[in-house]
């Protein structure tokens, strides 16, 4: 049969649609079109029929019962429409394409597409076959479908699980990596709405107030964007918390016919949403918010996989959530310990202050006895060390009732140095402080109206073991209060003013008593020098009378009694020993007094000493001891005053003479140890207990036991030598062992 093209559509539906398809008229139907026939209608495949005008537009002829049943629509209903009118724009536009490649082609084509029928997306894998005229030209087309929803829908489930895969790896991957929870959530939300391919993603985060704000959003729906946006649903009441808290889902194909109460409906539809799946998020025990997915302009029939794929992102949302609330912990307690390091350091810096501050305060009292000073130094450095607006030191009267400021250093405030308070008058105060604690308080600064000044303030008691004398006040120009390691280091500091207070007055007494023996020293050498001058004039007489008497005699006269020689040299002897006394007394007085400077000359020690030395060997060798000097070659000159030296090495030879045994020695030695001149008198045969060398140099002060030759002295010798190597600028000391003594006396260069 051969059809016109320009046929129009009313004239094809007069035919039927075997007609149509075949080209033939089967009023006499035979046996091979009955068989074609019977496979039109009952062939499982999908057969339709689509002409091609002259316009190269595309007009449907027919369906076979197969395709009427997969696509809902009647053969008769279908007939002579355009794909636009049974098909939305944009799968109009793809069926156009293919059947336009199919003409153009001029051969048969096969392909795989997704149309909706009825808003329902199937699968058709279609053969398309063009249909000729005797002109070649393709005026009709014969399309051959599948429906292979089936399998695509495996295929999806397939790649839509290998996607849900990698999503899950790629969030876990984040969590393992610890990305941010803000970067998190958005990426998650971004890979989540292209899989489910919807208009919009969220996620919620509920607020105390049981309000929430969108962290998270993805979307392509054209109303304005969500995110940061606190949100508050009016039906969202404790029966919908109560029902996400025990881990149920909410899934809404439609809006509108889901049975939602009538204000929630409204409230979804001012967000423009139709079709909505809600999942809630747990990171521990506790409801933390929710994943929404959302269609917004049309329903949406939301798949059992997709429920599974959002209760699965849900538990590693809830996970990372976990993590980054731990993160945060952790950063808070490294925040935390650096804050803690930071103090402790700022406390080290302070108490190596502090350190510095009672090092130097115990300087100034070991090398100052003046109190004033000290404290007074001392308020200074402490309003700097701790940046007070003034700091304060006030002392107690003796019966401590009133209390006096005594130091002060101030920036702004007022000076209160020397003003005095009734203690009673601020008992509250006081009575702690009398009991040696600390107090710390605000206080409001009087007279800065308008505008109010508080302070916080601290007082340290200052205290020993004697008693209470005072306290040390401390202002701070604002109202946090001091810590407890500056209140231990300010009680340090309090301690260290009760030694300088109590050093103070114990020199103040010491002083007292310094003058007062001063006094006394003065009466002293002034009785002495009087009673000298007293006893030199008998004892001048006496030995004038006895030199008087003796010229007087005549040797007859002497000679008759024999015991007259005896008695004049007896008192010439004890006029000699009382005169030397009087001398030596007269000479101890006037070194302890307040001596003129000593008169100076260069003396060669090696010629020197020989003649002093020699004057002794025949006392020596009477005595049977050796003798003998050593003094080092090339010693330098010493200044020195020769007479007095004279006396001091005179004297200690006549020591070490008196005490010397027959058959011991005694050795004078001089020699240059570092910057000084080193004078040794060492005697053999005696050793001298700690408690007489610890007395030898008092005056009167006699080794009687010690002396072989007993001798007499006027036991001033050695107090006169250690006062005279002084009055020099030397000392001398004396040791005692193995056998023999030593007296050595230094003078430096």
């Amino acid at each position: 049969m051969n059809i016109n093209p320009a046929e129009s559509t009313m004239e094809l539906t007069k035919l039927s649609p075997p007609q149509i398809l075949f080209g033939t008229e089967l009023d006499e139907k035979s046996s091979s079109e009955q068989f074609l026939l019977s496979m039109y209608d009952s062939v499982q495949a999908s057969i339709f029929v689509v002409d091609v005008l002259e316009d190269k537009d595309f007009r449907y002829v027919a369906l076979n019962p197969t395709h009427e049943r997969w696509i809902g629509i009647r053969s008769d209903d279908l007939r002579g429409k355009k794909p636009e009118d049974i098909l939305s724009p944009i799968d109009a536009a793809k069926v156009r394409q293919h059947y336009a490649d199919c003409v153009r082609f001029g051969k048969t084509i096969s392909y795989e597409q997704c149309l909706q029928f009825q808003g329902i997306p199937t699968w058709w894998s279609t053969t398309l076959t063009p249909l000729k005229d005797a002109n070649s030209r393709v005026y009709r087309l014969i399309g051959t479908s599948s429906n292979i929803t089936p399998v695509k829908q495996a295929e999806q489930a397939v790649g839509l699980q290998a996607e849900r895969e990698q999503l899950l790896e790629a969030i876990a991957r984040r969590i393992h990596e610890s990305v941010e929870l803000e970067t998190n959530l958005h990426q998650t939300a971004i890979a989540l709405r292209q899989l489910l391919n919807c208009d919009r993603v969220l996620i919620y985060r509920f607020q105390a107030d049981g309000s929430g704000i969108i962290i998270a959003e993805s979307s392509v729906a054209p109303s304005d964007p969500l995110l940061g946006k606190n949100i508050t649903d009016p039906c969202f009441n404790d029966k919908h918390r109560e029902h996400y808290g025990r881990g149920c889902i909410q899934v809404v194909e439609d809006i509108y016919a889901a049975g939602l109460h009538p204000c929630h409906i409204d409230f979804l539809a001012s967000l423009q949403i139709r079709a909505n799946l809600v999942v809630p998020i747990f990171p521990e025990q506790d409801m933390w918010g929710l994943l929404i997915a959302q269609h917004c302009h049309q329903p949406r029939q939301w798949q059992q996989t997709e429920t599974d794929l959002l209760k699965q992102l849900a538990t590693q949302i809830g996970i990372a959530i976990q993590q980054a609330e731990l993160r945060q912990q952790l950063q808070n307690l490294q925040d935390k310990m650096e804050l803690q390091k930071q103090k402790y350091r700022n406390q080290l810096q302070q108490v190596r202050k502090f350190e510095a501050l009672v090092r130097g305060m115990t300087e100034q009292i070991r090398d100052s006895l003046d109190e004033t000073q000290v404290l007074q130094t001392l308020t200074q450095k402490l309003a700097e060390l701790l940046n007070l607006e003034r700091c304060q030191i006030e002392l107690y009267s003796a019966c401590q009732t009133l209390v006096t400021i005594t130091y002060e250093y101030t920036i702004n405030l007022p000076h209160c140095q020397g003003l005095t308070r009734q203690i009673s008058n601020r008992l509250e105060v006081y009575q702690p402080l009398l009991q040696k604690q600390p107090l710390q308080f605000l206080e409001i600064v009087p007279g800065w109206q308008p505008k109010l000044l508080v302070m916080s303030q601290m007082a340290c008691p200052i205290f020993d073991t004697q008693g209470i004398l005072g306290n040390i006040w401390l202002t701070k120009p604002t109202q946090e209060a001091f810590e407890e390691f500056e209140v231990e280091l300010v009680q340090q500091i309090a301690n260290e003013c009760a030694i300088a207070i109590r050093q103070a007055q114990l020199y103040k007494q010491t002083q007292t008593q310094l003058k007062e023996l001063e006094k006394g020293d003065r009466l002293k050498n002034q009785f002495l020098r009087t009673l000298s001058q007293e006893l030199r004039t008998p004892i001048t007489s006496i030995s004038l009378a006895v030199q008087t008497l003796e010229s007087v005699l005549t040797p007859a006269e002497i000679s008759e009694i024999e015991i007259v020689p005896q008695l004049l040299q007896i008192l010439h002897n004890e006029c000699g020993r009382e005169s030397k006394l009087i001398n030596d007394l007269l000479t101890l007085t006037y070194l302890e007094a307040e001596p003129d400077p000593p008169t100076l000359i260069a003396i060669d020690l090696q010629s020197w000493l020989h003649p002093i030395i020699e004057s002794f060997r025949d006392l020596t060798n009477c005595q049977r001891q050796q003798l003998n000097l050593i003094v080092d070659h090339g010693l330098p000159p010493l200044e020195t005053d020769i007479t007095d030296l004279e006396r001091i090495v005179t004297e200690l030879l006549n020591h070490a003479c008196k005490y010397t045994p027959a058959g011991e020695s005694i050795r004078v030695s001089a020699h240059l140890i570092g910057d000084a001149v080193e004078l040794n008198i060492t005697n053999s045969g005696i050793e001298l207990t700690s408690n007489e060398l610890s007395q030898i140099f008092e005056p009167f002060y006699h080794l009687d036991k010690h002396d072989p030759w007993k001798h007499s002295g006027t036991g001033l010798e050695l107090a006169l030598v250690q006062k005279m190597v002084r009055h020099l600028g030397g000392s001398i000391y004396v040791k005692s062992a193995a056998g023999q003594t030593t007296f050595t006396v230094k003078f430096p260069f």
